[in-house]
């Protein structure tokens, strides 16, 4: 598990970059519900934003019951997970982090991520929407297999 990010969620307080940082850590450690816990009950994820493998429609996964579907979809079917959020802007109850997520797939499989990723909380801290701006035929052109 590697989280490598450019900022201290527990220096700076800023309570939507707590929360995506708590994201991305039970998302690295496999822990699904620990990670549901973190999503207000009509939370939105939309990752990527738009039509996609994940999401057909593009409408987004709704509710607790829709984000652990994706989970299970997107998330649960990847190996390993490593983050670097390069940069990191908050603003009022949202923040917006620049990165790479690189994904391990089975088969020995590597896909590195570039995106901008959005968080936005409550007043008690949790997730109201996850949005995830990423091209997916630019994230799949850096699909390569790795030495296992």
């Amino acid at each position: 598990m590697t989280i490598d990010v450019c900022w201290d969620p527990e220096a700076t307080q800023h309570p939507a970059r707590v929360a995506a940082w708590r994201s991305m850590n039970a998302t690295c450690r496999g822990a699904k519900e620990e990670w549901l816990s973190l999503f207000a009950p009509d939370a939105v994820i939309e990752d990527p934003v738009g039509p996609s493998m994940f999401d057909a429609e593009g409408a987004g996964h709704h509710g607790r019951d829709g984000i652990s579907a994706f989970w299970d979809k997107a998330i649960a079917q990847v190996e390993r997970f490593d983050f670097v959020i390069r940069d990191s802007h908050a603003a009022g109850n949202e923040v917006a982090n620049v990165g790479t997520i690189t994904t391990f797939l089975p088969g020995g499989y590597r896909v590195d991520t570039d995106g901008v990723f959005v968080y936005r909380v409550n007043d008690e801290g949790l997730v109201l929407s996850m949005r995830a701006f990423w091209e997916t035929e630019r994230a799949m052109a850096t699909a390569r297999r790795v030495a296992e």
